[in-house]
């Protein structure tokens, strides 16, 4: 493979295990639990846990993840739904009566948290070293702290606003954003952890720490019970396949996005894109205008499973065919995403791969930046804001309604070989997960990249009616771009972050990590 000259990092190389994430602390953590004698699953949910730590704005306890893994020595992927659901009492008319949406900084929008149950269920079916000593090094940095990285800085800076109550005390240096270099504490998730450590996830979902989440939801006007929370459970399901350039990919099932980005490699199938210049004009603007059409279908169709019936059509080549004949190669369609005003971009992404050659690729949200920027009284426990994923529209698949899963934009993914695994990868940015995926795939078939030149590369996003452009891109390719009717801008932060570690047939690990992030692939 090849690097094109866009600037960016050097490949990682290892044999014995590797973890690519976002943090460097969270990296090295996962990487120590492997040469502790742990696997790819122990490591993956140790360094998972510790970035709600490291990296607050974008994920914690309080929030969801999904997941894909193989078992050692197989290359058999197992799909994991670690999403909460909508509280038991949720009322759609009375949400109607308070508007259009779930209002997202609000207890309406605070979905019941489903990381920690399934953490804990992959560590009791898959891991090794048990919840106690995977935690550890969550426990210990939330308690002593962790000193705040500079892109983390920047995120947190741009969303103090979204933080209320005790939230702004706890996630707050004297009322600031906390600068570079400055620590960050979180002793009351500590002692939180303490206790699914010993109790496991009854130590989170009933007692204390339960009566201190539903508690604090119900004082600010929440439909949450304890029951809700005793009750949450994730679920082993199917991975959905999709194909290009002779890669197997492998997504995870609704109520995430993935089925987004296997009908936007499906419909890119209708254009040579290998024959494109890979950062010029023609190709930004076919993903641009198939990433309209895919979306439109996600918002039309994508739901919780029980209650989603559209998945076979979005997944099906002949619906594909019929919407790439839309698009025209010199034109920009009118903007078409209704329904995607909630969704933002901020995830986490981890993956592990260990000497056995278990995978483990992990995505782990609270949604918005700081969530629902509520936290519990006591603990500090900072909510999602998942169910303003949801939608008021009756008679819509998507509609909120007692205990539903809403749709999700978080998806990790996996690539598959000739059937063998090949390359665990994600893609954080919210609504971009999906094309995040598809330029992934495309840049690392249709033009050879490597996984770490498939990330350096330029990145742009069609995304309602503007067209943002990464600097990566020329001038001259921008100004095509609006000639052909895109409302081009300079993105006010870089376009979503990946992490991926492709599997050599020797036996060698090969791990990419984002340079718009602050971490960094790590092997041994």
């Amino acid at each position: 493979m090849r690097n094109f000259h866009y600037p960016g990092r050097s490949p990682v190389y290892a044999t014995n295990g590797m973890c690519a994430t976002s943090h460097p602390l969270a990296a090295k953590v996962a990487v120590q639990m492997m040469e502790a004698g742990g696997n790819a699953m122990d490591a993956a949910i140790a360094g998972a846990v510790l970035l709600g730590f490291c990296e607050p704005q974008m994920t914690g306890i309080g929030g969801d993840c999904f997941v894909l893994m193989t078992p050692p020595g197989e290359d058999r992927v197992i799909a994991l739904n670690g999403s909460g659901r909508a509280p038991a009492g949720i009322d759609g008319d009375k949400l109607r009566a308070k508007g259009d949406v779930i209002a997202p900084y609000s207890a309406d929008a605070v979905s019941v948290p489903g990381a920690v149950d399934a953490f804990c269920r992959l560590s009791k079916d898959w891991g090794k070293l048990g919840l106690k000593a995977v935690l550890a090094p969550s426990i210990h940095y939330a308690e002593n702290g962790i000193p705040v990285a500079e892109r983390v800085a920047s995120d947190w800076a741009g969303s103090v606003d979204n933080l209320s109550g005790v939230a702004r005390d706890m996630f707050l240096l004297d009322g600031q954003a906390p600068q570079p270099g400055q620590m960050f504490r979180a002793p009351g998730q500590a002692e939180v952890l303490r206790r699914i450590a010993s109790e496991g996830r009854a130590g989170f979902y009933e007692g204390e720490v339960a009566d201190d989440m539903v508690a604090s939801l119900n004082a600010l006007g929440g439909a949450h019970s304890l029951e809700d929370f005793a009750n949450t459970a994730c679920d082993y399901t199917d991975p959905i396949k999709g194909d290009y350039g002779g890669l197997d990919l492998y997504e995870h099932p609704p109520n995430g996005q993935g089925a987004t980005a296997i009908l936007l490699l499906n419909i890119l199938k209708h254009f040579d894109i290998a024959g494109m210049d890979p950062w010029g004009a023609q190709r930004a603007h076919i993903e641009a205008e198939a990433t309209k059409l895919a979306y439109d279908t996600r918002n039309r169709f994508l739901a919780d499973p029980e209650h989603m019936t559209k998945l076979d059509h979005m997944t099906s080549p002949e619906t594909a065919a019929q919407l790439a004949a839309l698009i025209d190669p010199k034109k920009a369609m009118p903007a078409g995403l209704p329904g995607a005003e909630a969704v933002h971009k901020d995830t986490i992404y981890i993956t592990v791969v260990d000497k056995d050659h278990m995978c483990v690729s992990l995505i782990y949200s609270v949604f918005h930046s700081f969530g629902s920027g509520i936290a519990s009284d006591k603990f500090g426990v900072l909510f999602q804001n998942r169910g303003a994923g949801f939608t008021l529209t009756q008679g819509h698949a998507n509609e909120v309604g007692p205990g539903k899963r809403p749709m999700h934009t978080i998806i990790p993914a996996i690539l598959k070989k000739n059937d063998k695994v090949y390359m665990p990868f994600g893609v954080m940015g919210g609504q971009y997960q999906s094309t995040g995926h598809a330029r992934f795939v495309t840049n690392v078939t249709d033009f050879g990249l490597s996984p770490q030149g498939a990330m350096d590369a330029p990145r742009s996003f069609a995304e309602g009616d503007v067209m943002t452009v990464e600097d990566g891109y020329s001038d001259s390719v921008k100004a095509e771009l609006a000639e052909m009717g895109h409302n081009v801008q300079r993105p006010d932060t870089a376009i979503g972050g990946s992490q991926a570690i492709l599997l050599h047939e020797d036996g060698v690990l090969e791990g990419g990590s984002d340079p718009r992030k602050d971490g960094c692939a790590l092997g041994y």
